[in-house]
């Protein structure tokens, strides 16, 4: 949960006029020790990460996904050298999911990989 800058601003001011320390302070308003010391040094909340989205490689991921169309996330975890999880998430933004194939029977219910696209490119 994100706490709104004037309730970070309040904090710091209590502690400031009544020159309580950071563990004090903390407790006073049940915050985390980590908070209070993060919102001493810098105020603004973090709408960014210093990270890249992912260490998969997404033309790797695109090529393996053309290739073996039918292939379960943990194979192609397997082949790209990474976590199942980690191409699940991948496979979400490239806007690719599984439907299953309407004419196959119900027995054999095969799935059929779609890409799916945005409205207006068509």
């Amino acid at each position: 949960m994100t706490y709104s800058l004037d309730m970070r601003k309040q904090v710091l001011k209590v502690r400031r006029e009544e020159c309580l320390s950071m563990n004090q302070v903390a407790k006073r308003f049940g915050l985390s020790l980590a908070s209070v010391m993060r919102w001493s040094k810098t105020l603004e909340p973090v709408t960014k990460r210093n990270k890249p989205a992912t260490k998969i490689d997404m033309e790797a991921l695109k090529c393996d996904v053309e290739k073996y169309p039918d292939a379960y996330l943990k194979e192609r975890a397997e082949r790209l050298r990474v976590s199942h999880n980690c191409v699940w998430h991948a496979l979400k933004r490239l806007n690719v999911t599984y439907k299953k194939n309407p004419k196959s029977s119900k027995s054999n219910p095969r799935k059929t990989l779609c890409f799916l696209r945005d409205v207006g490119t068509a």
